[in-house]
């Protein structure tokens, strides 16, 4: 029972955080071989959401959990808020690896943890103890 517990906590996070990161890699290379054969940007984005949705829309029936909200206009306008930021992301993105090449992107997803950092610093989400020690090698690291 120890070795399960230890399997979910810390090694679970980790083995998923990798898988992210080798297949948004590998969607960033494939996108720019299928854009230099001919096909739009707009094609691959509804594409790829189109596999996302197949994908992730029956985990609720299968993980169904108790206590959940209801689905009120105000989850549903945020939800839509999200969804709407982050295809414009996806969209502009894609459009700059067309323009550019997939390491670069590949790159640049990795700074997006700095930059959340900052931002949750700019926005008071996150305090900012300059003095210690443990913030200065965490902060010289980016």
């Amino acid at each position: 029972m120890e070795e399960g517990r230890y399997w979910l906590k810390e090694t679970l996070p980790f083995s998923m955080m990798l898988a992210l990161e080798c297949t948004n890699v590998g969607l960033n290379t494939i996108f720019k071989a299928a854009t230099n054969k001919g096909m739009s940007h707009y094609v691959f984005i509804f594409y790829s959401y189109g596999l996302a949705a197949i994908v992730l829309l029956p985990s609720p029936l299968l993980y169904r959990k108790a206590g959940l909200p209801q689905l009120t206009f105000s989850i549903a306008a945020k939800l839509f808020l999200l969804g709407s930021i982050g295809c414009t992301a996806v969209m502009l993105g894609y459009k700059g690896i067309n323009d550019s090449n997939p390491t670069l992107a590949s790159a640049m997803s990795n700074l997006i943890p700095a930059f959340t950092f900052i931002l949750a610093i700019v926005f008071r989400f996150s305090s900012c103890p300059l003095w210690r020690l443990a913030f200065l090698g965490f902060f010289l690291s980016f």
